[in-house]
């Protein structure tokens, strides 16, 4: 599993941003999951990325809306699903265009749903 440095540091500096710069944030990580998924090389990025992106959920999901926590925790399922299997999600180049289309889908969903689009 890979750790992420300074996770408490992170936590801290996610947490000081507005729930739209937040959600802005999980948005741009899949975002770079999607377009980092086109390079063969960038397996343990993607997989840092999917292991970020399910810390921002869980630090920003109990201050939201049952609404809006539900489709975190759907999403924060997926992430621990594509990570459970993603050996063989990369190996294997259409699941893993799969991987970024899903990840570019649900960036676009979280970025409109942050209100960010409408500043």
């Amino acid at each position: 599993m890979i750790q992420i440095k300074n996770l408490n540091e992170r936590r801290e500096r996610f947490m000081r941003d507005s729930e739209p710069i937040r959600m802005g944030g999980l948005a741009a990580n899949l975002a770079r999951i999607k377009s980092f998924s086109e390079d063969d090389d960038n397996a343990t990025a993607v997989f840092h990325l999917l292991e970020e992106s399910k810390y921002y959920i869980e630090w920003a999901g109990h201050e939201m809306d049952v609404n809006r926590a539900v489709q975190l925790v759907d999403l924060q399922r997926k992430i621990s699903g594509w990570q459970l299997r993603f050996d063989t999600v990369w190996a294997d180049k259409t699941k893993r265009k799969m991987l970024a289309k899903a990840a570019a889908r649900w960036s676009s969903v979280i970025l409109r749903s942050s209100g960010l689009l409408e500043r």
